[in-house]
């Protein structure tokens, strides 16, 4: 399947719209990886984390069918301009870690200005966001991407970094680091019983929920465009 692009997300939840009516690769599953196989594409979700998106790179490149490397997903904004619920590419994406900078293959198409992403190793509370804006000119914020872009510069692909904004510069909910379980993963029951048994979270966790919602559903969209357009670039 030439011309095939891998995208690489944390979550299952993060891609189930993309890979609708697809089934995942069965001998997979069961040590955390979900890949798809989708026409022009190939979706692979392994965990929250650069170890888990190392392995979920490494799965999509086993398929033998790989052009370029996208990390898709939610991601955190770090900026005041980055409205929850919006879907935007990045042109520069961070290690927070090491302070290794990947240049993307994204095509500005009118943009005036770059558009940073970093890859912290943790979920970013609302001061990390802060550092990162100061130190890196970031914009948004999450765990993966640098990872990816790694790899997609030692295999010789071009990388893309499309995320879907969960939540703004000044939104921290302390609780979700917490529910990181195994291979990656995020326990969604664990984390509605404890939010359910603390009524001063209720707010946050809503505003969280709509966010990510509202993101999801724009970046089905602009992953849509960008499998029927191969490697034709989508607008910031």
């Amino acid at each position: 399947m030439p011309g095939t692009i891998a995208i690489i997300a944390a979550l299952p939840r993060e891609i189930a719209a993309v890979v609708r009516g697809t089934k995942a690769d069965a001998a997979l599953v069961k040590d955390g990886v979900w890949l798809y196989r989708a026409d022009g594409a190939v979706v692979v979700a392994a965990g929250m984390g650069a170890e888990r998106a190392a392995i979920a790179v490494e799965a999509a490149l086993a398929t033998g069918e790989v052009t370029m490397l996208i990390s898709a997903g939610l991601a955190g904004g770090c900026s005041a301009g980055i409205v929850a619920g919006s879907v935007i590419e990045a042109n520069v994406v961070v290690d927070a870690r090491t302070g290794e900078r990947f240049v993307s293959a994204a095509e500005p198409k009118g943009r005036s200005r770059s558009v940073t992403l970093a890859s912290t190793e943790s979920i970013a509370s609302v001061r990390e966001k802060a550092r990162l804006a100061a130190s890196y000119g970031a914009m948004l914020v999450d765990m993966e991407a640098a990872t990816v872009a790694r790899l997609a510069r030692a295999t010789g692909l071009p990388f893309r970094a499309i995320k879907g904004v969960s939540d703004g510069y000044d939104f921290e909910l302390s609780s979700l680091a917490k529910f990181a379980g195994g291979h990656g993963s995020f326990r969604t029951g664990a984390f509605a019983l404890h939010t359910a048994l603390r009524p001063w979270e209720w707010g946050k966790a809503i505003k969280l929920g709509r966010g990510s919602s509202r993101a999801l559903a724009g970046l089905e969209v602009a992953l849509g465009q960008v499998i029927a357009e191969g490697e034709h670039s989508l607008g910031g």
